[in-house]
């Protein structure tokens, strides 16, 4: 019972192997009763080391978010799945891509796949958003326009070389409403031109969006 309590304490927040050994510092052979425990569910093996406890004694799913950004870090969660978060795309992503500052990293956990794409350390601290869950569970994820941008610069074989042809990709390509893109700030775009990659990449962008926003927002 007392692990049980343990257990629901942790809720949904990811933990260390050594926090498990320190809740199992009663038993003879604790490594024997992680392996029970993950063998009948009762908590979820996210990699080595890191655990999760499942939601018959959370009481809540496992934040897929927060498990982003503690499964390979420093990371915060970008591109389609942020650019979905937000609705700005109408497809339901599964996949978790971030970026990092670390090597490109890839994860098939038993809460689904998560991908980690390596970026500049001075595009990684630009438009960086906090977010909480339902159940008060804090996470890092990027704004959409660092999601947006993120897209543009890490997107391989990317062929853009006009505004038309960047309205095309935005609005065939991703399925963006071009309207959705009226309260963007431009500064966060600017700030990411300012590390200097793909720079013509994200000037095409910052062009549309501005005229979006003179004409018609």
């Amino acid at each position: 019972m007392e692990l049980i309590r343990a257990l629901k304490k942790l809720k949904a927040v990811p933990f260390t192997h050594a926090v498990l050994l320190a809740l199992l510092k009663d038993y003879r052979n604790p490594e024997d009763k992680i392996k029970q425990m993950v063998k009948k569910g009762e908590i979820i093996r996210l990699r080595r080391g890191l655990y999760v406890v499942d939601e018959i004694y959370s009481n809540a799913k496992p934040s897929v978010e927060l498990v982003a950004n503690l499964l390979y870090g420093p990371s915060y969660i970008s591109m389609d799945y942020a650019l979905s978060y937000y609705g700005l795309i109408p497809e339901r992503v599964y996949e978790v891509t971030s970026m990092t500052t670390k090597q490109v990293r890839s994860f098939a956990t038993p809460l689904g796949r998560y991908t980690y794409i390596k970026t500049s350390a001075c595009l990684y601290g630009i438009g960086l958003d906090t977010r909480q869950s339902s159940d008060g569970i804090y996470y890092i994820i990027a704004s959409k326009e660092k999601a947006l941008c993120d897209k543009l610069l890490f997107t391989k074989k990317l062929a853009i070389r006009s505004q038309k042809a960047m309205r095309v990709y935005l609005e065939e390509d991703l399925r963006i409403e071009l309207s959705d893109l009226c309260n963007f700030n431009l500064e966060i775009i600017e700030a990411c031109m300012a590390c200097d990659h793909k720079v013509k990449l994200l000037e095409l962008l910052h062009k549309v969006i501005q005229k979006e926003q003179e004409n018609k927002c």
